[in-house]
């Protein structure tokens, strides 16, 4: 795992260019909203900035386990796959803990996309609250 900070787009970085363009339109979100609402609000929104911006994105995807030649259904949904290359899960909580990030690894390990962010709309300034992580 390789653990990334956030700010201006650094060459190199994976996927880089489309991270940026996704905490833009959090950045967009939360400027807007403050924080303090549900998740279920900044995701409607999220959905509406994503594709306001053009930005291809699926929504509450179900994310199944493979096991022994099996695909299984074990209630796994993301809140984001954007472009195929990058899961965001999103929080609204009053801060971030190694269960979000553990969370966030683990999609990041069963869909098989490298990019993730976790995104906690629950801050006063949003930087504070994205976490960004290639496997």
């Amino acid at each position: 795992m390789v653990t990334e900070t956030l700010g201006e787009v650094v060459p190199g970085l994976i996927e880089s260019d489309l991270t940026e363009q996704i905490i833009g339109s959090a950045v967009a979100i939360h400027q807007h909203l403050g924080p303090g609402l549900l998740e279920s609000a900044y995701q409607a929104c999220m959905c509406h900035e994503l594709a306001s911006r053009r930005i291809p994105f699926r929504s509450q995807m179900d994310l199944p386990v493979r096991y022994k030649g099996l695909q299984l259904d074990c209630g796994y949904r993301l809140d984001f796959v954007v472009d195929q290359r990058v899961v965001v899960e999103l929080k609204s909580v009053e801060r971030l803990t190694a269960v979000h990030e553990a969370q966030l690894m683990t999609y990041l390990r069963l869909s098989g996309i490298r990019v993730g962010l976790l995104i906690n709309f629950n801050v006063p300034v949003l930087r504070r609250g994205i976490l960004r992580r290639v496997l």
